[in-house]
C-alpha cells in the first residue's frame, strides 16, 4: 500500500482475537470495585459502631455522672434542711428562754419592788412619814388613745391609822396646739368626781382604764392627795406621761 505523501504512520500490531479475556478483565475490575465498595463500607460501618459504643459509654459515664452529682445535690438540699429546721428550733428555744429571763426578771423586780414597798409602809424613815404618793403605771391596751392606769397612795407610818381624804388626778396636755387639763372623771368610766375619796390604813390602789379624746396630746398626770382630821397634809407630785407595754 502506497503512503499519501504528507501525512503521520502509525505502527500497526496484529493482537490475536480473545473476547473472553476482555470480559475476565472487565469482571475483575468489577470485583475490585465492589470489593473496594464493601471495604469501605465494611471500615464505615466499624468505625461507626465503634464512635457509636465510645458514645454510648460516654453518654453512660455522663448519666452515672448526673445521677450522682443529682444524689449529692438532694442530700445538701436535706443537708441544708436539716440545719436550717435546726437553726429554727434553737432560735425558737432561744427566744423561749430569752423570754423566760425577760419574764423572770420582770416577776423579781416586781418582788423586789413590793418588798421595798411593804417595808417603806412598816418601817418608814423618819422624813418619810404620813400620806404619800407611789407609783402609777400607765399601761398599753394594744388600742389607739386607750390605756390602763394604775395609782398607789399609801400611808408611811409606824403606828397606821385609818386614813381618809381624797385624791385629784389630772392629765396635762394639748389640744389642737392649746393648753388642755382632763381630770381622771372626764376620760375613765371607773371615776365618777373630780375628787377621788380616799380611806385605807395601809395604801389603796386606784386603777380602770382611760381613753383620751382625739387629738389630745398628752404631757404629764399631776397627782393631789390630801388627807382629813389631826394629821391631815397634802401632798402633790407630778409623772412624765411614759407608757408601758402590756
Amino acid at each position: 500500500m502506497s503512503a499519501v505523501k504528507g501525512s503521520k504512520q502509525y505502527r500497526l500490531e496484529v493482537v490475536p482475537y480473545r473476547p473472553w479475556l476482555r470480559w475476565s478483565r472487565r469482571l475483575l475490575a468489577l470485583l475490585i470495585a465492589a470489593l473496594a465498595v464493601y471495604a469501605a463500607h465494611w471500615y464505615g460501618t466499624s468505625e461507626a459502631l465503634k464512635y457509636q459504643a465510645q458514645a454510648l459509654g460516654e453518654r453512660d459515664q455522663f448519666e452515672q455522672a448526673l445521677s450522682e452529682s443529682r444524689a449529692e445535690a438532694e442530700a445538701l438540699r436535706q443537708e441544708v434542711a436539716n440545719l436550717k429546721l435546726g437553726s429554727q428550733v434553737d432560735k425558737a428555744a432561744s427566744e423561749d428562754v430569752r423570754n423566760e429571763v425577760i419574764r423572770l426578771k420582770a416577776e423579781i423586780a416586781e418582788l423586789q419592788e413590793d418588798i421595798t414597798f411593804y417595808r417603806g409602809l412598816m418601817m418608814p424613815s423618819a422624813d418619810k412619814q404620813g400620806l404619800t404618793i407611789g407609783s402609777l403605771n400607765v399601761i398599753s391596751t394594744g388600742e389607739e388613745r386607750r390605756f390602763n392606769y394604775k395609782l398607789v397612795i399609801q400611808q408611811l407610818a409606824t403606828n397606821h391609822k385609818m386614813l381618809s381624804g381624797h385624791v385629784n388626778f389630772t392629765i396635762v396636755g394639748r389640744q389642737g396646739g392649746l393648753p388642755m387639763s382632763l381630770a381622771l372623771k372626764d376620760v375613765s368610766d371607773a371615776v365618777s368626781t373630780t375628787d377621788i375619796r380616799l380611806g385605807f390604813r395601809y395604801f389603796q390602789n386606784i386603777e380602770g382604764e382611760l381613753v383620751l379624746p382625739v387629738g389630745f396630746e398628752p404631757m404629764r398626770i399631776e397627782i393631789v392627795a390630801k388627807a382629813r382630821g389631826s394629821n391631815g397634809a397634802t401632798v402633790e407630785k407630778k409623772f412624765g406621761w411614759l407608757v408601758e407595754e402590756s
